[in-house]
């Protein structure tokens, strides 16, 4: 990440020498639509953290080995409304796995839960539109649904 930052800092510089006044109109410009978009993303981060105080538990209890299909989907509709980044969902899906809960369930968990946005809804109907936004949301859900299908046959949890 440190790279990703120093990378920016150059090119930013290297942008100045070569041209002061585009590069600071575009700094100026990024600066009013991220002032923009700040309170949806505080909005967003606030109710990220409120839904991962209480996950864990809650996300072993209803996605256990013993609900199947309804795990499957409770964990896309829990995936689809809870947001976190990957170096803590990855880890999750090993605790979940760790403690019975089926492959096709955490896969299903996983992956809405890296391609749904629910809580993102209001930042990206910014950007898309609400049309847009549905439908990138709606077939991201029917992806999720085929690959935790697909893990569920290739780990025999389930047979078609």
């Amino acid at each position: 990440m440190i790279g990703l930052y120093i990378v920016t800092a150059v090119l930013v510089l290297v942008s100045l020498i070569a041209d002061r006044q585009k590069t600071v109109k575009g700094i100026r410009i990024g600066v009013k639509k991220f002032r923009k978009i700040l309170p949806n993303y505080l909005k967003l981060l606030i109710l990220i953290a409120i839904v991962l105080f209480f996950t864990e538990g809650l996300i072993v209890r209803y996605l256990g080995q013993e609900n199947g299909l309804l795990g499957i989907m409770a964990g896309m509709l829990l995936g689809s409304a809870t947001m976190m980044p990957g170096f803590i969902a990855y880890p999750l899906a090993g605790v979940l796995v760790e403690r019975g809960v089926l492959y096709m369930v955490v896969a299903g968990f996983v992956t809405t839960l890296m391609m749904v946005g629910v809580l993102t809804y209001p930042v990206e109907k910014e950007y898309m539109g609400a049309k847009g936004t549905i439908i990138r949301n709606g077939v991201s859900f029917v992806i999720a649904a085929v690959i935790a299908l697909a893990m569920g046959v290739f780990y025999g949890e389930v047979i078609l």
